[in-house]
């Protein structure tokens, strides 16, 4: 009989969410790598240069990979000769481990869960309480993987209950380019076919915590049909040309996992859920003989990528940019941002929002005349940092509050990641506005063209709150230009052509 203390497992949990808030495991790197030096789209190309130069910086520096530090899932197998020393449950073991990892005043990490989610939607402030999974299986040991998986991926999961006869590729062809860029490719697809319902959405999950290894995979061979599926899936979502943050290029995905369970006669559940450029996840295993000890990787497996701005990139003085300015902007140009820069997240636009329906202004000192609109919820800074990792939230959260701003503050233009809907485009086109997106996954990249932050309202919201960041030559793209023309759909859409795998419909 093998006996885990308390202090034990906290003392891990803690250790190894700290640890894949700054590495991204090894088979990332090497299949991102490649993918790098296959890409062919000069976007997709600068978008995964970002983001392996930031996942460099993060591991020199051990900062998050992604602002975004995730919600915490926990798959524990108990091992049926395993007893537990606790003073409470094993989920308030587990969740001590969490509240020290993103309390952590060395690498403090963004809280984002919120209690009563249908209600007021409380901050708990430590990123309490994760999602644990528990199965007894044979042994005296107790294995864990550990997880922190952030909103823009989580939020573009799928399910379906497909009929016996229907096609799971069809589903999955047609249902990903629904799923944007949100999720912040290129990453991986978790795919959980049978069982049940939820049976088939946890086994989409747990997929995603295997190693990557579909060039192996296509080295050797399909042995079953699941491989056989893996591959077909991986070869055509990569033909839809949607590439590195949706900008159209080669590599869409780097793997798609599978996992499936015996189902009922009359059903076929699919699920899928992506996982986004920070992949964080870690295994470690407890015998009783102390705390798990995960080894740092040695800086030799990032491969030797260093972003560079393009010689070609426009520089734009924030203080004396024009509308008429903004106009000149085309579809996928890079920009170098300089000046004062305003931030506003959903809650911020949804005080904003109240503010005008009761036909009150903005808080004194907030004023948007002429500024542009920075979608992001920091972490907090530590030691000499201004501001930690900043990278952009899902620009689409912020569709329906898109008229109302360019209406009624004077804004001249957003900044976020991914696409933006019909509506939010529409708004675009109408006021000769502009999108820009900063690439997701850079977080910590970002934020070292953040040169001072200052809150200017709300900072009862917390990371939430609206901010002023000083920033210089923050490298960004034009996404949707003042007419309208979106590269998120121009991009996939010329790439699809160039690939020629899948045909295009007329």
């Amino acid at each position: 009989m093998t006996t885990i203390r308390e202090d034990d497992l906290v003392q891990s949990i803690a250790d190894s969410l700290q640890y894949i808030s700054y590495y991204h495991p090894a088979d990332y790197l090497k299949a991102l790598g490649a993918a790098f030096e296959q890409e062919q789209s000069p976007a997709a190309r600068d978008a995964i240069a970002q983001i392996l130069t930031n996942s460099r910086l993060c591991a020199e520096g051990r900062r998050p990979i992604c602002q975004d530090t995730g919600i915490v899932n926990v798959f524990l197998k108990v091992g049926m000769d395993v007893r537990f020393a606790l003073k409470g449950t094993l989920e308030d073991a587990i969740n001590e481990g969490v509240r020290r990892a993103y309390l952590d005043p060395d690498n403090p990490l963004r809280a984002s869960v919120l209690a009563d989610p249908a209600g007021k939607r409380a901050n708990t402030r430590d990123n309490t309480p994760a999602v644990v999974h528990v199965s007894l299986v044979p042994g005296d040991r107790l294995d864990v993987t550990v997880a922190a998986k952030g909103g823009g991926s989580e939020n573009k999961s799928k399910f379906v209950m497909l009929n016996p006869s229907d096609s799971i590729v069809d589903w999955v062809l047609k249902t990903v380019p629904t799923m944007g860029a949100g999720w912040c490719p290129p990453g991986m697809l978790g795919l959980g076919i049978g069982g049940t319902a939820e049976k088939a959405m946890l086994m989409a999950k747990e997929s995603l915590m295997e190693p990557i290894d579909m060039a192996q995979l296509k080295a050797r061979g399909p042995q079953n049909r699941i491989e056989e599926l893996r591959i077909e899936l991986f070869d055509k979502v990569n033909a839809l040309g949607i590439g590195a943050q949706g900008l159209g290029g080669l590599s869409t995905v780097l793997d798609v996992k599978i996992l499936d369970y015996p189902t009922h006669a009359a059903s076929l559940p699919v699920a899928m859920i992506p996982n986004c450029a920070a992949t964080r996840h870690a295994h470690f295993v407890l015998d009783g003989s102390g705390p798990a000890a995960l080894e740092p990787p040695s800086l030799s497996d990032w491969p030797q990528v260093t972003w560079h701005a393009s010689p070609s990139a426009r520089r734009v003085n924030l203080a004396t940019v024009t509308a008429a300015d903004v106009q000149t902007w085309k579809p996928g140009e890079t920009l170098l941002l300089s000046g004062k820069l305003l931030t506003g997240r959903d809650a911020a636009h949804k005080r904003m929002a109240d503010l005008f329906a009761r036909g009150e202004g903005l808080p004194a000192g907030l004023d948007f005349t002429n500024r542009f609109i920075y979608y992001v919820g920091p972490v907090d800074p530590v030691r000499d940092e201004v501001v930690g990792p900043a990278r952009p939230t899902t620009a689409t959260r912020m569709d329906k509050f898109t008229t109302m701003m360019l209406e009624k503050t004077g804004l001249l233009g957003m900044v976020g990641k991914a696409e933006r809907g019909p509506t939010a485009i529409e708004a675009i086109r109408k006021f000769r506005s502009v999108y820009l997106i900063a690439v997701g996954g850079a977080a910590y990249l970002v934020s070292k063209a953040i040169r001072g932050s200052r809150v200017v309202a709300f900072p009862e919201l917390g990371m939430e709150a609206v901010y002023e960041f000083d920033v210089e030559d923050m490298p960004v793209t034009v996404a949707v230009d003042s007419r309208g023309e979106s590269v998120h759909e121009t991009g996939p859409a010329e790439w699809r052509v160039k690939i020629g795998k899948i045909p295009v419909k007329a």
